[in-house]
């Protein structure tokens, strides 16, 4: 992430955690179970150490995946696995993981080591843990390689870039009524232990089957009778619509307070959706409806290799907020993905369009070239 600046520094001394947190569920009910959990560690144990077991819980649940479902496939891509038993533990692992995360920063004044770098480690592993959730979700809702996981994995991450970007602009870290880090996480639990119960196949059926108002006729004339998944996927977009909304209004009302410029802000949510554009360039090679890299084995990988970059990305973020350095607008990351999209779409900018399914596949094997025999993309221009 680069050198932190002398100012930078003398900053980081000064820089001491804010939080609200207005929700209801973590008020009453469960902040007393964590203020408890948190006895059971001793004090010499690091908060740290606490938040990365809660992050290894949740790697185990992403390598039960891989085992059972190594092509992310689903029911409906032919795939006999995980058993039912799997959805429980991966149920299991991520309420483990939500409580760990929830006591690290109360262990962390029980001890005495509070600071800016716990913040750092504890904010890195939530945007780990956002895309491993995604994708482990995408396959209890039976739609693993869909463009319904795609837009799964950038709403996600969008709602936790706003809440990053809202930190960065207020001093402190906002948890509104209905949050990602407490209902959020609650919610996917439960979906969760449906599948275990179920089956993941359960949430193909039709919503409005589902609740009996496919019998009424206004409702069927404007609402269509999509899986119960897609409603999920559905609810997920206006959720993120709200946290848009809330998360500017804290950040203007912080901006008006301090005499700042209001709509100025706004201009730090143009990282984010540039990086979607850019994984979305990359997948939709050849085509939207064709994309080799969603119908195959490599759609993990790419959302992995997503989630890294995010994470790295808003690690920048955090690191300028606590040292009150300028926005980051750029990260060397990206630069990763925008080869791989301009080299998987290389035939659509050159008008090859002849070519374009053979050069796509050729491409994003290019890495592999050498040992595979494969010509070079030049090569296969002259053909």
């Amino acid at each position: 992430m680069g050198y932190i600046s002398p100012d930078g520094l003398a900053n980081l001394k000064k820089y001491a955690y804010k939080g609200v947190d207005k929700s209801l569920l973590s008020r009453y009910v469960l902040n007393p179970f964590w203020t408890w959990l948190v006895t059971l560690w001793p004090t010499w144990v690091a908060p740290n150490v606490i938040t990365l077991s809660g992050l290894c819980m949740v790697l185990l649940n992403f390598a039960m995946l891989i085992y059972y479902d190594p092509e992310y496939l689903s029911e409906k891509g032919g795939a006999d696995g995980p058993p039912h038993w799997v959805y429980f533990t991966w149920a299991a692992g991520l309420f483990i993981y939500q409580s760990f995360d929830a006591i690290d920063g109360k262990q962390a004044r029980r001890t005495g080591m509070a600071g800016p770098l716990g913040e750092m480690f504890d904010h890195g592993c939530d945007a780990l843990n956002t895309t491993l959730e995604v994708i482990l979700t995408g396959r209890a809702l039976n739609l693993s390689r869909s463009w319904w996981t795609v837009a799964s994995q950038s709403a996600a991450l969008a709602n936790f870039y706003l809440t990053t970007w809202e930190e960065y602009h207020t001093g402190q870290l906002y948890l509104a009524v209905f949050s990602g880090p407490v209902e959020g996480i609650l919610l996917i639990v439960g979906l969760y232990v449906v599948s275990g119960i179920l089956g993941p196949t359960f949430w193909d059926t039709p919503a409005l089957t589902f609740t009996g108002l496919e019998k009424i006729p206004f409702i069927t004339k404007y609402v269509p009778n999509k899986g119960l998944n897609e409603f999920i996927m559905a609810f997920g977009a206006v959720v993120l619509a709200f946290n848009i909304i809330t998360s500017y209004i804290n950040v203007y009302k912080a901006k008006i307070a301090s005499g700042d410029k209001a709509f100025q802000p706004l201009w730090h949510l143009l990282p984010f959706p540039l990086t979607v554009a850019i994984q979305v360039a990359w997948l939709s090679s050849p085509s939207f409806s064709r994309s080799f890299i969603l119908n195959s084995p490599l759609f993990v990988p790419l959302l992995c290799s997503w989630g890294l970059q995010f994470a790295h990305q808003v690690g920048r973020m955090i690191l300028a907020h606590v040292t009150k350095q300028p926005f980051p607008w750029w990260d060397w990351m990206w630069m990763w993905s925008l080869i791989g999209a301009v080299d998987a779409n290389m035939p659509r900018l050159l008008n090859r369009r002849e070519k374009y399914l053979r050069c796509t596949e050729m491409s994003f094997f290019l890495r592999y070239k050498l040992c595979l025999g494969l010509p070079s993309f030049s090569t296969l221009l002259r053909t």
